[in-house]
């Protein structure tokens, strides 16, 4: 599949304007031909370069308009996660970089206000926007500043939690701010709850909106009934809809719905919004994919595809370390999704929860065989976790002695909570507060462990271990292939406590390139012990008299947690080929820590009789070292008196740029280069 580079000789507008100043150059009138050629750019570069591609088509017009109308950067536009900034990115300078987006060295997939001074916020996750529009906006006015603070947020990010924490907030404060709804009526998969029925009651009111556009034509803007109908628009819309306005509740003005890609009427309302004080809130209705029909008709799939090719609308098959689809390739997600339906057509206690992401955590099939025993809570993580905690505590059992609650364990619901661990973040407090203290049998899986690729800074999931390790009470797990997913899963199902299964983005390691298993299929489901690591076998030639090799090496012990195992045991086979004997252990529980494994490896790698460590153990973990796994084993150590030459394999004490998922492991040594020169760079004992 071939697809032919953007060219600036198919375009009469899009070359002319290299920033704001210069789009406002345009006629009003040329603004629809402009914004069809950014978005036949958007589709022609993210075709060969992927990234998010529906949500940015759907805001091409809304943002010509906030651009044609504010003065940024001294204005600031606060976007919400992201997906839908592109067209900002474009306008604001960095279209000839286009092509770098998301590439190592390029430019970020979300805004960056070290990127670009016209990106005011970081946007990775979602609703963070009117929190941080309405500081801005307090800012402006400690400091006597008259610039404008817009927030554009979507429907499914205005389910978050801290959106109506921020909506509360800047209701009473009056602060100078609009807040613009993007409402396509889907996130990544199709909107879920109350607010969204809302919403959706809202803009398709037959009565209000057949009112609305009778009212406002016959009665030219200026005249005194216009006028007086403006102020009494709430009461209508109260009276027509049979209910109140939820934003003019938290004391916003409502302007709204008006149609998001029309983009000569949304420079006219943006200019009139522009110059009323206060809060307020324009809704806008918009198409996720609008203007390649592939997206609009398939919104979920196209909200990043990967490569296509343009005119046909077929996706291309990823390959390699960085694979992420494809036939026969087995994602985690897949994985994970498959084995869980699979547990709870067995298990009638089993059901699912995820934030808004059932076919990114492979729940689809779950959802249409089982609707009642998937809940997709929308955005809302923290939420999310208390829910689960609600369903796994059943009937009062929180407050009963343990031995009562014990005995009615196998009766109570088993919520398999599964949310990625950049998102995980937001919800640590109600992991502690409603999880771990009261002991609930949560499982609690997180998707996206470790580096994530293109993605970037705001979405590694690196932070997850160090920040749940010194939590009591949690069991903290990691397979390091399928069937020790599949295993551990059935584990959990099974432990009636607080359970943490941990497992990377992309392609499970140990399969070829047409997805086979190079290791023998799984069938059933064995229990596996909780706190129980293994140690394999990396020696590969005969065992010669007198040699110990076999037995667990004796110059190099590699202590590896996850699936980053199989990069150490590439690098321990070739560490044994230059002649350095390496025993490698999969740990595959960082809490409870294996300690008859440490103990081992403690015996055989720490001091002998003169004091002096014997060999070096190298720890091998896909997240920060600073209170990690490493650090556990470290700490384990010497509590048990052994000295011994440790060295931490991890992400270090930085932020991780994006680039591939592999670029990334090499960059922080945890591909099998990098943990080989660890190996050989420990001197080795006669």
């Amino acid at each position: 599949m071939s697809v032919s580079p953007p060219s600036p000789n198919n375009y009469e507008y899009l070359y002319r304007v290299n920033s704001p100043e210069e789009l406002k150059k345009l006629s009003l009138g040329e603004l629809p031909a402009y914004c069809e050629e950014v978005r036949r750019f958007i589709i022609e570069n993210l075709a060969q370069t992927p990234g998010h591609l529906a949500s940015s088509l759907g805001a091409v017009e809304l943002t010509v308009a906030l651009h044609y109308v504010y003065e940024a950067p001294q204005d600031k536009i606060i976007w919400d996660v992201g997906h839908q900034a592109y067209t900002h990115k474009i306008i604001t300078g960095r279209r000839d970089d286009f092509h770098t987006l998301r590439k190592a060295g390029g430019i970020a997939g979300f805004p960056r206000p070290s990127e670009s001074e016209y990106d005011a916020f970081t946007a990775g996750h979602a609703s963070n926007s009117i929190s941080a529009a309405l500081g801005f906006s307090t800012a402006n006015k400690l400091r006597g500043r008259p610039e404008h603070v817009v927030a554009v947020i979507g429907d499914g990010a205005m389910s978050g939690g801290l959106a109506f924490e921020g909506l509360n907030n800047a209701g009473v404060s009056k602060s100078d701010l609009l807040v613009i709804l993007n409402d396509n009526r889907i996130s990544i998969d199709k909107g879920a709850g109350a607010l969204k029925e809302y919403l959706v009651g809202i803009t398709t009111s037959r009565k209000y909106n057949l009112f609305k556009t009778r009212v406002w034509n016959r009665f030219p803007p200026g005249s005194a009934i216009h006028n007086f109908l403006k102020k009494t628009a709430n009461a209508i819309k109260h009276g027509i809809l049979l209910q109140s306005n939820l934003f003019e509740s938290f004391g916003f003005r409502y302007f709204g719905p008006v149609d998001g890609h029309d983009v000569i009427s949304l420079v006219k309302v943006l200019r009139d919004l522009r110059e009323i004080g206060g809060p307020k809130l324009l809704h806008t209705m918009t198409i996720k994919g609008r203007g390649y029909e592939p997206a609009e008709h398939d919104q979920p799939t196209w909200h990043a595809p990967g490569r296509f090719d343009v005119e046909t609308g077929e996706r291309a098959a990823e390959s390699g370390a960085d694979a992420r689809q494809g036939k026969g390739v087995r994602r985690w997600d897949r994985v994970f999704g498959e084995t869980l339906l699979e547990l709870a057509r067995k298990d009638e206690r089993i059901v699912a929860i995820t934030p808004a992401m059932v076919s990114g955590s492979g729940l689809g099939e779950m959802m249409k065989e089982m609707p009642t025993r998937v809940f997709d809570v929308g955005i809302a993580e923290a939420h999310a976790v208390t829910f689960a905690a609600g369903l796994a505590a059943g009937q009062a059992t929180i407050g009963m002695p343990a031995a009562s609650r014990a005995t009615q364990k196998d009766a109570q619901i088993v919520p398999f909570c599964v949310i990625y661990s950049s998102f995980l973040q937001r919800a640590y407090d109600n992991i502690i507060h409603d999880v771990a203290i009261e002991g609930l049998g949560v499982v609690l899986c997180i998707d996206r462990g470790g580096l994530v690729g293109e993605d970037g800074t705001t979405h590694q999931g690196v932070f997850d271990l160090a920040a749940l390790l010194p939590v009591p009470g949690l069991v903290i797990a990691s397979p390091m292939d399928e069937q020790q997913m599949r295993n551990l899963m059935y584990t959990a199902s099974k432990a009636g406590r607080p359970f943490v299964i941990r497992y990377p983005r992309g392609a499970v390691p140990g399969r070829n390139a047409d997805g086979e298993s190079s290791y023998a299929e799984h069938g059933g489901f064995e229990k596996v012990e909780i706190g129980r690591g293994r140690k394999l076998t990396t020696e590969q030639r005969p065992l010669e008299e007198g040699d110990s090799h076999r037995e667990g090496g004796r110059n190099v012990a590699l202590l590896s947690f996850g699936p980053v195992g199989w990069a150490a045991a590439e690098a321990a086979q070739r560490a044994q080929a230059k002649g350095v004997s390496v025993a490698h252990y999969d740990l595959r529980f960082a809490k409870p820590l294996d300690e008859e494994l440490l103990h081992e490896v403690g015996a055989r790698f720490g001091s002998a009789e003169d004091g002096r460590p014997q060999g070096h153990v190298i720890t091998i973990e896909d997240g920060v070292v600073c209170g990690g796994v490493g650090s556990a084993v470290e700490d384990f150590f010497a509590r048990n008196g052994y000295r011994l030459n440790l060295i931490k394999l991890g992400v270090g004490d930085e932020f991780v740029p994006h680039s591939k998922v592999s670029e990334q492991h090499a960059m922080c040594r945890l591909d099998a280069d990098g943990i080989l020169a660890a190996i050989l760079n420990c001197p080795t004992r006669s």
